[in-house]
């Protein structure tokens, strides 16, 4: 006997209602207030302040950079100093 994938032999189409139906009807009702909607977005003001953090940050990095290799330096030239020294 051949089977069609369901017990029963009885396919989806005929005793259930299809899956979009189904995620429709089970739609959660929002909760709480409906916000208004967001005012628009100056894009050019947007990118302006984009193209600003990304300057800040790569200046930041550069100075913490340049300060890591100076301690790591200054950390190296004192090890140098004091070894061998009793």
């Amino acid at each position: 006997m051949a089977s069609r994938g369901r017990h029963g032999g009885a396919s989806a189409r005929e005793d259930e209602p299809r899956l979009d139906e189904r995620e429709e009807q089970q739609a959660p009702a929002p909760q709480g207030p409906v916000l208004p909607p967001l005012p628009p977005v100056d894009y050019e003001v947007f990118m302006q302040g984009l193209v600003q953090a990304m300057q800040t940050q790569a200046h930041t990095q550069a100075a913490l950079q340049a300060q890591l290799e100076a301690q790591i330096y200054l950390d190296g030239s004192y090890e140098r100093c004091t070894t061998g020294k009793s």
